[in-house]
């Protein structure tokens, strides 16, 4: 297990490996004086104070003081977390949208960040990296589905490298992002930066609306396509959602 520990990191290194951290699927800690709010069904706020904080990748986010077992705020699982710097202050957020709630918490120091990978108590056995998970793919692209043909890795965007970028049989675009654990649902998100992205590029980001159909955009589909392990429901429910695919896929082959 590799397990990321930071010590006083500025705000920039603490949301980078955050952002590293929530693609790889990691249960993260993040201890530090901060302020907390909460939005949704009620509204409650808590001053200034040291506390820690746990992101799961279920989606899950509980924050804890000195005091009790249970957390003074929590997000349940099917939540989505993400993070930024503003106002010189790093601003992690968990939101869900069935009931629409918000947690945020803001950092005006970390003391300590830690990351690492779990399994949750699943008997999974993990091997290979996600660069022998591309290898695969590219030696054998049907594993994707039927017809894909893959053109380019690493293909620059404005929402950063695409692990792998083809088209399908009927010559769309597909944006395959990979993932060598089990992944929730900020993979999804992560997904869902380069499909629009690419859609910008192409002229067609329309599609990425709700409702807006294949023919509105001129015939051209832009597809996102999941290729992991597994994956949590809620990352399921928001590859649905979303309209996008996903292959389940070991890195190594099996013998």
């Amino acid at each position: 297990m590799t397990v990321t520990s930071l010590h006083d990191p500025s705000h920039r290194e603490a949301l980078w490996e955050l952002e590293a951290a929530f693609d790889r699927g990691d249960l993260i800690s993040v201890f530090g004086r901060c302020t907390v709010s909460y939005e949704g069904r009620a509204a409650s706020d808590l001053g200034a104070g040291d506390r820690l904080l746990l992101l799961k990748p279920d989606g899950a986010a509980l924050v804890h003081t000195d005091e009790g077992r249970q957390p003074v705020n929590w997000q349940p699982p099917g939540s989505e977390h993400r993070a930024a710097v503003r106002e010189g202050r790093l601003r992690v957020v968990s939101t869900r949208t069935t009931p629409d709630e918000t947690l945020s918490v803001r950092f005006s120091d970390v003391h300590q960040l830690s990351t690492m990978p779990v399994t949750g108590g699943r008997d999974l056995e993990l091997h290979g990296s996600e660069e022998d998970l591309r290898t695969r793919i590219l030696e054998r692209p049907e594993l994707i589905e039927p017809g894909f043909e893959p053109r380019e890795t690493e293909r620059p965007s404005s929402a950063g490298p695409m692990d792998v970028f083809g088209v399908d049989a009927d010559g769309n675009p597909v944006v395959v992002e990979l993932k060598r654990r089990r992944v929730g649902p900020d993979a999804v998100g992560q997904l869902a930066r380069y499909v629009r992205a690419l859609r910008e590029e192409m002229g067609v980001d329309g599609m990425y609306d709700a409702g807006t159909t294949e023919s509105d955009a001129g015939g051209i589909e832009v597809r996102g396509v999941l290729v992991a392990p597994s994956i949590t429901d809620r990352a399921a429910e928001r590859l649905a959602d979303r309209g996008f695919d996903h292959v389940e896929l070991e890195p190594t082959a099996e013998e």
